[in-house]
C-alpha cells in the first residue's frame, strides 16, 4: 500500500473562524513527511506550494520521497473565485486552462505520474444564476483542451457536491464520468475523495466499482467525515465498515496508485495525526488482504446475506 500526503495540509490552514498550525516552507513540509511511518509520497499543489522543478525534484530525491500527483489549483486567485472553467469570459477560462497545462509541464519535469484538479469554484449559489448548458459546455471544452495538451500526462478531475459554491458543477462520480465520456480523452480519470463521496450520499466502494465498470481511470484520496461536512478526519475514524469495503474493492481491482491523505489535522498534533491516519489505512489494508475475497463475492452472487453479515461480524469487526 503506497501512501502520500497533500502538501497543503502540512502547514497553516484556515476556515471562516480561525487559523490552524504554523506556516511552513516546502522544505519543512517535506521534512515532516519523512517523519511519518508508512508514507513516502507527496501530492504537491501547483503553483502555490512548489518551487522550481529541478530543485524540488532534488529535495524529493534527497529525502527518498516520491511524487504521487501534482494538484493544479484553479480556485485560489480572486478572478476565479466565482468560477474558472465554466465562466462566460473566455480569457478567464484560458487562464485556468493555462494553470492545468503548466501543472502538466511541471509534473513531467519532476517525474510525477499524474495531474489532479478539483474545480471547486465552478458552480452556483442561486437559482437562475448561471446558464446550465453553457456552463457545462464551457467546462467540457476547457478540460478537453487541457487533457489534449501533453496527453501522456493523465489528468484526473476531483468532484465534490458543494464548497466553495452551494452547488458544484461536478458534484457526483456518475456526473464526472459522464463529463469525461463527453470529452472522450482516455488520458483522463476521476479523483475519488472518500469524504466527497460520503457528502454526495454515495457509497465509496460502489464508486470505485462504477469507475471500473465504465473503464474510467481513478485516483484515491483517503479521509473520513460525518456525512454532513468535509471534516477530513482520520481514515476509518467515523465510517469503519465503509472504509474496509472501499479498500476491499481497491484491492480487488488491483489499484496501484497512491492512497493520498486529503485529511486535515487542524487542532491536532500534525505528526501524530498523519501517523494514525497512515497506520489505520495500513491496518485495514492488511485486514482486507486476509479476507477470502472470492468467498465474499461468491456469497454476494448467491445472495446469502446473513452468511455475509456473519463474516463481517467475525472477520472484520472480530466480534
Amino acid at each position: 500500500m503506497k501512501q502520500s500526503i497533500i502538501t497543503a495540509f502540512l502547514g497553516r490552514t484556515q476556515d471562516r473562524f480561525s487559523e490552524y498550525q504554523e506556516p511552513t516552507s516546502l522544505v519543512e513540509r517535506l521534512d515532516l513527511v519523512v517523519k511519518i511511518p508508512g508514507v513516502d509520497g507527496v501530492e504537491i499543489v501547483y503553483p502555490y506550494e512548489t518551487e522550481e522543478a529541478a530543485s524540488t525534484k532534488q529535495l524529493f530525491e534527497e529525502r527518498g520521497l516520491n511524487f504521487a500527483a501534482v494538484n493544479a489549483n484553479i480556485k485560489k486567485e480572486t478572478q476565479w473565485v466565482p468560477g474558472a472553467l465554466s465562466r462566460s469570459d473566455a480569457n478567464l477560462r484560458k487562464g485556468a486552462i493555462a494553470i492545468i497545462k503548466k501543472a502538466k509541464d511541471y509534473a513531467k519535469a519532476v517525474g510525477a505520474p499524474l495531474v489532479t484538479c478539483c474545480p471547486l469554484s465552478d458552480g452556483y449559489d442561486n437559482l437562475f444564476q448561471v446558464d446550465y448548458p453553457k456552463a457545462w459546455r464551457n467546462m467540457v471544452e476547457s478540460i478537453a483542451e487541457a487533457a489534449d495538451y501533453m496527453p501522456e500526462m493523465p489528468l484526473f478531475i476531483e468532484y465534490k457536491i458543494n464548497e466553495t459554491r452551494v452547488h458544484a458543477q461536478l458534484d457526483t462520480c456518475a456526473k464526472t464520468i459522464l463529463f469525461l465520456k463527453e470529452i472522450g480523452n482516455r488520458a483522463t480519470g476521476v479523483t475519488i475523495d472518500f469524504g466527497h463521496a460520503l457528502l454526495a450520499k454515495e457509497n465509496p466502494a460502489q464508486v470505485i466499482a462504477l469507475c471500473e465498470e465504465t473503464q474510467t481511470d481513478y485516483y484515491l484520496h483517503t479521509n473520513d467525515n460525518d456525512f454532513n461536512f468535509d471534516w477530513d478526519l482520520i481514515s476509518g475514524s467515523r465510517n469503519f465498515l465503509h472504509t474496509v469495503e472501499f479498500l476491499f474493492y481497491a484491492k480487488e481491482y488491483g489499484y496501484d496508485k497512491y492512497f493520498t491523505a486529503d485529511a486535515s489535522p487542524r487542532i491536532f498534533d500534525m505528526i501524530g495525526f498523519f501517523t494514525e491516519h497512515a497506520e489505520m489505512n495500513l491496518a485495514l489494508w492488511n485486514l482486507v488482504n486476509k479476507l477470502d475475497r472470492k468467498k465474499y463475492r461468491r456469497l454476494m452472487a448467491e445472495e446469502k446475506h446473513m452468511d455475509l453479515m456473519r463474516l463481517v461480524r467475525k472477520e472484520i469487526y472480530r466480534l
